[in-house]
């Protein structure tokens, strides 16, 4: 399968997240929200776990890949949170969930470069530009 479907599939997801989030934040905590959002995703990962498993697919795990798993929690976990606790403070979804994600995207692209030495070519940086004057643009009055 290519990968652009499947990439378009999880931003449809990532967007009913943070949609989610939006409606939500008004009406839990930011810790309560979290958690119970974690706790959703930890049991649709383990239904998912166990289904690979019952299959006898091969499970790969290594302790580098666990502690880049763990890593990789404690960011999205602290991003839900703040998320909450942003829309909390009345910023609009269309406003705020574009500075969150292009903000994100914008700073992975940063760490790859710097850490991982990936290269950019030049519509890959001008679409990285984009990125900073959309974000620019969004939070100007907010």
């Amino acid at each position: 399968m290519n990968w652009l479907p499947l990439a378009l599939l999880t931003a449809l997801c990532l967007a009913f997240y943070n949609f989610f989030i939006k409606l939500a934040s008004n009406h839990v905590s930011p810790a309560v929200g979290a958690v119970v959002l974690q706790l959703v995703a930890a049991a649709l990962g383990a239904v998912w776990l166990l289904r690979l498993k019952l299959q006898g697919q091969p499970l790969a795990v290594s302790s580098k890949g666990l502690t880049l798993a763990v890593l990789a929690g404690l960011g999205v976990g602290l991003a839900e949170i703040l998320t909450f606790v942003v829309f909390q403070r009345g910023v609009n979804s269309s406003v705020g969930t574009p500075v969150i994600v292009g903000g994100s995207v914008l700073l992975t692209a940063v760490l790859g470069l710097v850490l991982l030495r990936e290269i950019l070519t030049v519509q890959q940086a001008g679409g990285l530009l984009l990125i900073v004057a959309g974000i620019a643009l969004l939070s100007r009055g907010h």
